[in-house]
C-alpha cells in the first residue's frame, strides 16, 4: 500500500489478500458478510463458465472495493502518467533552490526504475520510446548525480541524439531547459502576456483555449516575459546531434499555409518582445499574475493538475513572491499531496488526483453489483459527494454568464473548473443510492442536471469543461506542439450526459434528442465511437451504447448492431478486449487492438449487455467469453493486474493509468451480467434490474 504525504491511502490492491481457493464473502445486507457455501473457482483453462464462478468473482471484487473506501467516504486510486512529472518536480525545486537530497534520491530511483532496456522512457506501458520524456528523465538523473558515462545514461543519450537531439524535443521540454540556459529563449515560440487583454470575441484570446491549456499558458506568458536563466549545474552537449551547431535553423513553411502564417507571426512577436511598450508589458504581467492568484484553489494547487501549478509558482516567484508568501507556501504544499511514496523508498508524482471520478464510479459499480442501495458505505459516499458540489461560478461562466452554478470537478479541490463528465456520472451515482435526506440529494441532482443542460454546445454535444471550445487556431500555434489545447465535444462525454438525462426522466427532452442525433452522426464507419478521455474506440463505444439504449434507442437500431459487430470482431483470442494507446496515432492498425485488460474488457461487456446481448437477451458467446476472461484473470485479493494505460489525458501525447479502473469497471460489468443492466423508470430513477443480491441464484 502506498500513501500520499498527507496520509491519504492510494490503493495498490494488496489489502487483506484472500488465499487462492478461499471462498469470498457474500453480501447479506446492512454491511453483514459471510462466506458462501459454493464450489471453488473454476481452474484456468476449464472450458465452460459456471454461474457460480462469476458470482464468486464479483463478491471477491466487491469486498475488495469496499475495503478501499476512505473513512470520509471517498475512493481514490493512484493516477500514474510518466516520468516527466517527476523530472519536472526536481527541475522546479532546483529553480527555486529548494531541492533536497532525499527528494532527489527517491525520485531518481523511481525514474531509473521506469527506464527500458534500450535506455529510453515511454509515455505509457509498452509504448515506443519518446524523445522529450527521455530528455527530461536524463536531465533529472544527471541532476541527481548519475554519471553520464554510466551505461544507462550513455544509452539514453545515444537515443536522444538518434532522434534529433534536444532541438527535436517539444516546446515545453525546451522551456524547462531554457530556465537553466541549456536552450536559448530566443529559439522558443513567443507567447506575450498581452494576450490577457484580448476580448473573448477575438481569436486566440485565453478563453479560446481549453481550461487546462489557458491555466498553463497564462503563467507561461509571465515566464516568457522574464526569460529567466538560472546557473546550469552541468552542460548537456551530449544531447545535441552536433554540439558545434546545437541550435539548427528550421525552414519556414510556405506563407500560404497555417503553419507558415503562424511561424511568421511568431517572428513578429519576438521582435515585439525586444521593443515592447514597457508600461503595457508591466500592466499585462500584473494582470496575468492577478488572474493566476485568483484561481488558486483551497489546497494551493491550480486546476488540480501539475502543469498550471509548476508554471504558476515559477511565474509568481519571478514577480517577487517569496517562498514564504502564503500563495507560494500553499502551492508548494499542494505537491506534497500529489506525491506517492512506494514501500521500497521511491517517490513519484501524480499529475492529478481523481477522487470525485473514482467515488462516483465506485458507487455505481457497487449498486450494480447488488450492494443494497442504503448500505452505509454508499450513504457515506453520497454524503462526501454532496459536500464536493461546486456552487461558485468559474471560468465556464465566461460563455454561460446566466447559468446557475451546480456541478462537480474531478479532484479534491478544483472549484474553478467543474466538468461535465464528472457531473453526469455523479448524478448517476446519487440517483442509485437510498439516502436518508432524499430532498437534499434531489436538489443537488437538479442543479447538476440544469448545469449540464446549460453547458450543451451548439452542435448538440458536450465537451468536458467549456461550451463551444472548438476553434482550430490554438492548435496551429508553434507554442502548442504538445497535446490538445481546445475542448471540443466528444462522444464519451456526450454519451454520459445523455445517459444521465435519460435516467433522470429527460429522454424525450429536445436537448437529449440533439445529443443522441450527434452521437449517431459521429459513429465511425466501422461501427465504433472515438474515445477522447479513455482508450480509445473501446472506451467510446462502451460509453455510447449504454447511453443510447437508456435514452430509448432500440437495440435493433442499425447503429447499435454495427457497434456490436465491431466489438465482436475486436475480441481477443483469450476472450478479453484491449486497445493500445497507439490507436490514437495509427487507428487503422490499432483501433480496438491490444493486450486484454480488465477495464477494457469490462467496457466492451457493458456495451454488449446494454445492447441486449448476453444472459437476459440474445445468447452471445462473446459475452460469456469476456466474463470468463475476467473470472480467470482475477487476482486472489479480488482485483486485476493492469499495467497497461487505458485512460487518456491528451490523445497519444499524454496517457494515464487509473489504478482503480481495473477494479470498478469489472465490478460494474460483472454486476450487470448477473443482475441486469440498470433501467430508467418513468420517474427518472435508475435502478438495476434482475436479482439484487450478489449471492442469490440467477
Amino acid at each position: 500500500m502506498t500513501a500520499t504525504a498527507d496520509g491519504r491511502l492510494d490503493p495498490e490492491y494488496d489489502s487483506e489478500p484472500v488465499a487462492v481457493g478461499d471462498r469470498p464473502p457474500t453480501l447479506l445486507g446492512a454491511g453483514r458478510w459471510q462466506p458462501e457455501d459454493t464450489d471453488q473457482l473454476r481452474p484456468a483453462g476449464e472450458a465452460e463458465l459456471r454461474p457460480a464462478d462469476a458470482r464468486e468473482a464479483l463478491a471477491r471484487a466487491t469486498t475488495h472495493l469496499l475495503s478501499l473506501q476512505s473513512s470520509e467516504g471517498w475512493w481514490k486510486g493512484d493516477l500514474e502518467t510518466n516520468v516527466t512529472m517527476d523530472a519536472e518536480d526536481l527541475l522546479l525545486r532546483q529553480f527555486l533552490g529548494i531541492r533536497t537530497e532525499e527528494q532527489t534520491r527517491a525520485t531518481a530511483e523511481w525514474i531509473r526504475s521506469q527506464q527500458r532496456e534500450d535506455g529510453t522512457w515511454a509515455t505509457f506501458h509498452g509504448g515506443p520510446p519518446e524523445l522529450s520524456t527521455t530528455v527530461e528523465a536524463y536531465v533529472a538523473l544527471k541532476l541527481a548525480g548519475d554519471d553520464p558515462n554510466a551505461p544507462h545514461m550513455l544509452a539514453a543519450a545515444r537515443y536522444v541524439r538518434s532522434a534529433g537531439g534536444i532541438a527535436a524535443a517539444r516546446v515545453f521540454t525546451r522551456i524547462w531547459l531554457a530556465l537553466f540556459g541549456w536552450w536559448p529563449w530566443e529559439r522558443l515560440p513567443e507567447m506575450p502576456p498581452e494576450i490577457i487583454f484580448l476580448p473573448k470575441w477575438l481569436p486566440l484570446n485565453i478563453y479560446a483555449f481549453g481550461c487546462w491549456a489557458r491555466q498553463t499558458i497564462v503563467p507561461l506568458t509571465v515566464v516568457s516575459a522574464h526569460r529567466p536563466v538560472r546557473p546550469a549545474p552541468f552542460q548537456l552537449t551530449e544531447l545535441h546531434t552536433d554540439p558545434d551547431h546545437p541550435y539548427p535553423d528550421r525552414p519556414l513553411a510556405p506563407a500560404t499555409s497555417w503553419d507558415g502564417l503562424f511561424e511568421r507571426l511568431d517572428k513578429a512577436l519576438h521582435a515585439y518582445h525586444r521593443r515592447a511598450f514597457r508600461p503595457l508589458r508591466r500592466l499585462a504581467v500584473s494582470q496575468a499574475c492577478r488572474w493566476i492568484v485568483e484561481r488558486q484553489e483551497a489546497d494551493g494547487c491550480w486546476g488540480g493538475i501539475q502543469p498550471p501549478a509548476v508554471y504558476s509558482l515559477i511565474a509568481l516567484h519571478l514577480e517577487g513572491y517569496e517562498l514564504e508568501h502564503p500563495v507560494m507556501k500553499a502551492g508548494l504544499a499542494s505537491f506534497d499531496r500529489f506525491t506517492v511514496h512506494t514501500e521500497d523508498g521511491m517517490r513519484w508524482m501524480e499529475a492529478c488526483q481523481s477522487p470525485v471520478w473514482d467515488t462516483c464510479l465506485a458507487t455505481i459499480a457497487l449498486v450494480d453489483a447488488g450492494v443494497p442501495a442504503d448500505h452505509p458505505a454508499l450513504v457515506s459516499a453520497v454524503d462526501w459527494m454532496l459536500g464536493e458540489e461546486i456552487r461558485k461560478r468559474g471560468d465556464w461562466s465566461v460563455q454561460r454568464p446566466g447559468l446557475p452554478a451546480g456541478g462537480w470537478a474531478f479532484e479534491f479541490e478544483n472549484d474553478t473548473y467543474p466538468d461535465i463528465d464528472d457531473t453526469a456520472e455523479v448524478v448517476l451515482a446519487l440517483r442509485r443510492v437510498a439516502h436518508p435526506d432524499q430532498a437534499k440529494v434531489d436538489a443537488a441532482v437538479d442543479r447538476g442536471v440544469l448545469w449540464n443542460l446549460g453547458m450543451q454546445s451548439k452542435n448538440g454535444a458536450w465537451g468536458a469543461f467549456d461550451v463551444d471550445n472548438t476553434s482550430l487556431l490554438p492548435n496551429k500555434l508553434p507554442f502548442c506542439d504538445f497535446g490538445e489545447v481546445v475542448d471540443p465535444p466528444s462522444a464519451d462525454v456526450t454519451a454520459h450526459v445523455v445517459e444521465m438525462l435519460a435516467e433522470t426522466g429527460r429522454a424525450r427532452d429536445p436537448r437529449t434528442r440533439r445529443g443522441i442525433e450527434w452521437l449517431l452522426r459521429n459513429q465511425e464507419a466501422d461501427g465504433s465511437w472515438f474515445g477522447r478521455w479513455g482508450t480509445n474506440y473501446i472506451y467510446g463505444t462502451g460509453s455510447v451504447l449504454p447511453a443510447l439504449v437508456a435514452a430509448g434507442v432500440p437495440d435493433e437500431h442499425p447503429a447499435i448492431r454495427r457497434a456490436v459487430r465491431w466489438l465482436e470482431d475486436r475480441q481477443n483470442a483469450d476472450g478479453g478486449w484491449g486497445e493500445d494507446m497507439r490507436s490514437y496515432d495509427d487507428p487503422e492498425r490499432w483501433a480496438g487492438r491490444g493486450d486484454s485488460t480488465a477495464s477494457q474488457t469490462a467496457w466492451a461487456l457493458m456495451a454488449l449487455l446494454a445492447a441486449g446481448e448476453g444472459p437476459e437477451g440474445r445468447p452471445n458467446p462473446s459475452v460469456e467469453r469476456g466474463v470468463d476472461w475476467l473470472v480467470r484473470t482475477q487476482l486472489p485479493e479480488g482485483t486485476w493486474d493492469e499495467p497497461q494505460f487505458t485512460g487518456t489525458g491528451f490523445p497519444w501525447d499524454f496517457s494515464i493509468n487509473y489504478h482503480l479502473y481495473r477494479l470498478v469497471f469489472p465490478v460494474t460489468a460483472l454486476g450487470r451480467y448477473l443482475n441486469g443492466a440498470p433501467t430508467a423508470d418513468p420517474d427518472g430513477g435508475a435502478k438495476p434490474s434482475g436479482t439484487p443480491a450478489i449471492g442469490a441464484a440467477r
